[in-house]
């Protein structure tokens, strides 16, 4: 008989084996894939994935892409929940990605996208897809156009690469959304769309974005744009919220917070009912080492500085306080590299 014709496990209905084998944790899931052809298949496939997912099996780790002084990109995977917390780098990132600068990072299921980026002057619309589960990469769908620092969020399903800069050729006043279902990207154009981003999230149904103001036409050097996909309507964004969006953001429980590292390194709190920002907590530099990038998972923000130094709070426990916070802390690399992009993935 094949192997691919044998049961999962000899006596056991597929259906149990998938059960049994689908509460193995994800770190032992490249062992798995060693086993049989049938259980790589398995590890590899949507319904392994959505199992985990349905059954409340599935585990969240984090991916960054990260700069070294010589320009060289690198990309690092760190398991949170592991006794032993530590950052190991992912080998095998594409040849053509290696001293790309400006590019878009993303998360959508098992996968993770780099979009454009390479140089303002000679960007490309190069898209470059991870598996997680085959540990693998590959090229996939280009952008409709090339960019170089663009806004790139998730929101039902599909990757919204929004503005940043690009060549002469390209439409700087553009979105792309990409449906990974059939593999494509569709470009739409509108003034209100902004070429020059620095921060982005997701709040309430809508992708706000921070943007870089022409000086000769603003007053404060950044404004932000809303950007609602159902309606596919674009606003200018409440000036009080903007005023305090001075770092990196994230979104909690619906509630944004901003790593403002203007002056030391403070974790701000927007709340949205009073239309006022709050001081959650002050961060030592010596731990978060700036310029830092943020990103969460559940109630728990990681604020991951130079060399991948990492401060993880738990917002739950944080409040307007005096006094600098302590939090539990994740050793970082010898070198000092810079940190591009943070994003969690759930398999």
């Amino acid at each position: 008989m094949e192997e691919n014709q044998m049961s999962l496990i000899s006596g056991l209905p597929d259906d149990m084996a998938l059960s049994c084998l689908a509460r193995v944790p994800r770190k032992y899931h490249a062992i798995l894939k060693c086993v049989s052809k049938r259980w790589r298949e398995l590890v590899c496939c949507d319904e392994f994935y959505d199992y985990r997912r349905v059954h409340s099996l599935s585990e969240t780790w984090m991916y960054a892409l990260c700069c070294d002084r010589y320009g060289k990109i690198w990309f690092y995977v760190l398991d949170p929940n592991e006794s032993q917390r530590r950052w190991k780098c992912v080998p095998g990132l594409p040849a053509r990605a290696l001293n790309k600068m400006g590019m878009g990072f993303e998360v959508i299921g098992k996968k993770v996208y780099l979009l454009g980026g390479g140089g303002w002057l000679h960007a490309t619309n190069e898209v470059f897809c991870y598996d997680v589960s085959r540990n693998s990469w590959t090229q996939v769908a280009s952008l409709s156009t090339a960019r170089y620092d663009s806004a790139c969020q998730v929101y039902d399903g599909k990757i919204y690469a929004i503005g940043g800069l690009a060549s002469t050729r390209s439409d700087p006043y553009s979105w792309d959304i990409f449906d990974p279902r059939t593999n494509s990207w569709e470009l739409h154009s509108n003034a209100c769309a902004v070429p020059e981003v620095e921060d982005s999230v997701v709040l309430d149904g809508k992708i706000y974005i921070r943007c870089q103001a022409s000086a000769s036409t603003m007053s404060s050097p950044f404004y932000a744009v809303v950007y609602e996909p159902s309606s596919g309507t674009w606003q200018r964004a409440d000036a009080d919220m903007v005023s305090g969006w001075q770092g990196p953001a994230v979104v909690v429980d619906g509630t944004l917070y901003v790593l403002d590292q203007s002056s030391g390194t403070k974790l701000m709190m927007w709340q949205k009912d009073k239309r006022e920002w709050v001081a959650v907590k002050r961060l030592s530099t010596l731990l978060t080492k700036p310029p830092c990038q943020l990103a969460a998972i559940g109630k728990k923000l990681f604020i991951v500085g130079k060399g991948l130094s990492t401060v993880v709070l738990d917002t739950s426990q944080t409040g307007s306080v005096e006094g600098a916070m302590v939090g539990t802390s994740i050793p970082g690399l010898i070198t000092a590299d810079k940190v591009l992009h943070c994003k969690f993935q759930t398999l």
